[in-house]
């Protein structure tokens, strides 16, 4: 059984819409080298008044309900593994064909950008068997737990076919 101590920093909300299915792709200024690493859940956002313009009017009850990740003291839960699937190129003026596999408006994701292309990661989510509680390194995007986290998980959020439906759609666009 393999272990593993890198973690990607994310919004709590994003963290789950990935573990519940609801988001496959993550859009970034960067690629990355790495192909594996936990959704370690942050709270950024939720120190902001009008943080829920920034997602969709749909996913805003979900997003509330997702505001906060769980915590133990300073530890927060994570309870999501992730396999980068692909990385690829598009220009920013066509990250709105990806709205369909994300949860944030397209204005605020445009908005995250002052280079001419962007980098969509797409995600395969695994759900851990059990939530673990630890506290993280600092760092922008990538940081370590401060344990090494057995990956145990159960089968992936999408099953095969319908990731491979979905993979197939994405890079399609």
């Amino acid at each position: 059984m393999s272990k593993i101590t890198k973690c990607l920093n994310d919004w709590n909300a994003t963290v789950e819409a990935l573990g519940q299915g609801m988001q496959s792709i993550l859009i970034r200024k960067t690629g990355t080298t790495l192909k594996e690493f936990l959704l370690y859940p942050t709270v950024s956002y939720a120190n902001k008044d009008d943080y829920l313009d920034s997602f969709k009017p749909s996913m805003q009850d979900f997003v509330k309900e997702n505001t906060l990740p769980k915590a133990d003291g300073k530890a927060y839960g994570v309870k999501y593994y992730a396999t980068v699937e692909e990385v690829f190129e598009t220009p920013v003026s066509r990250i709105g064909k990806f709205n369909d596999y994300h949860i944030w408006t397209k204005k605020h994701v445009s908005g995250y950008f002052d280079t001419r292309n962007a980098n969509v990661w797409l995600l395969r989510v695994y759900e851990l068997d059990e939530p673990v509680y630890c506290t993280r390194s600092r760092g922008m995007v990538f940081a370590n737990v401060d344990k090494e986290i057995e990956l145990d998980y159960k089968d992936p959020i999408i099953n095969d076919k319908d990731f491979k439906k979905l993979k197939e759609e994405i890079l399609s666009k």
